[in-house]
């Protein structure tokens, strides 16, 4: 049987659908593409995990208004995955909506100094546009709900569990499974391999996880950066062995540099589906998971 306001004959709709707004790795900007953001729609609800530079620009490229997200979810405070956040609060303010929602942010602790010293950094702008009729009479308003671990969010069908990874020094960082409708998705924030992660992803429809490149690495940075570096991070290696033992119905390479030569490394000795990120890439998950390129 069609669900209401479905052609007869045609397929029930995706569960969750997953645009990759923006998967260049950071901090360093690399030009045509957008830092780490990934947006989840489920339960006809948007959410946004991290905020790297140009994500309110991949938001509008995607055919979405700068509006379209309210509720942004951050792995942690590191610059490259949190830079967006002014642009996310302050720029869509002329829409009429911002009247009867404002931004909602989940965060490691940290996010509420955070959201508050942007306030107060961007304090003559939002008095002015408010003097001035182009922001909502109610002001700027930001909810902070700052995570441990376990369930943070669970609204409309929708149930996002965040969950600690392993991301050396920087503590705590974390990583957020999304589950509707018996699909989920799991985001690996940065991480080196982490058996949490494991554990949590296990069986997943869709695990989209970070991995440093290191052929690409090498040649960029002197050697004792590079070995901080990889330390805090995946490798192409390591992400197959995750895979292994996840064993999600597919494998995506986000906030990761040469994204198909990382893939061609994991397909050595890890055998599933797997593909590259890229900017604008969209993931549909139902009784399939299918990728749709630019």
């Amino acid at each position: 049987m069609a669900m209401a306001g479905q052609p007869a004959g045609e397929p029930p709709g995706p569960e969750i659908t997953v645009t990759l707004l923006g998967t260049a790795p950071g901090p360093p900007v690399r030009a045509g593409r957008i830092g780490i953001s990934t947006l989840v729609e489920a339960g006809g609800q948007r959410f946004l995990f991290d905020a790297g530079y140009g994500a309110l620009r991949g938001l509008v490229e995607s055919g979405r208004s700068m509006d379209a997200v309210r509720r942004v979810f951050l792995t942690h405070l590191h610059s490259d995955h949190v830079v967006e956040l002014p642009a996310l609060l302050l720029l869509p303010r002329p829409v009429p909506s911002r009247d009867h929602e404002g931004l909602s942010v989940w965060g490691p602790a940290g996010t509420r100094d955070m959201m508050r010293d942007l306030q107060q950094a961007f304090s003559y702008d939002i008095q002015v546009r408010r003097e001035d009729g182009t922001a909502p009479a109610g002001g700027i308003t930001v909810a902070v709900h700052e995570v441990t671990e376990g369930v943070v969010y669970d609204e409309g069908g929708v149930k996002i569990t965040a969950f600690l990874v392993d991301h050396g020094p920087v503590k705590p960082a974390y990583g957020y499974r999304v589950d509707h409708a018996g699909r989920s998705v799991v985001l690996s924030g940065d991480t080196r391999p982490s058996d949490n992660l494991i554990a949590i992803g296990k069986g997943t429809d869709l695990l989209i996880h970070e991995a440093v490149n290191t052929d690409a690495l090498r040649k960029l940075v002197p050697p004792q950066v590079f070995e901080s570096i990889v330390a805090l991070h995946t490798t192409a290696d390591q992400a197959a062995d995750v895979f292994r033992r996840v064993e999600p119905r597919l494998a995506v390479f986000s906030h990761a540099e040469g994204g198909s030569a990382l893939v061609d490394q994991v397909r050595r000795t890890y055998t599933g589906p797997v593909e590259a990120g890229e900017d604008l890439m969209v993931i549909e998950i139902g009784d399939n998971v299918a990728v749709k390129r630019r």
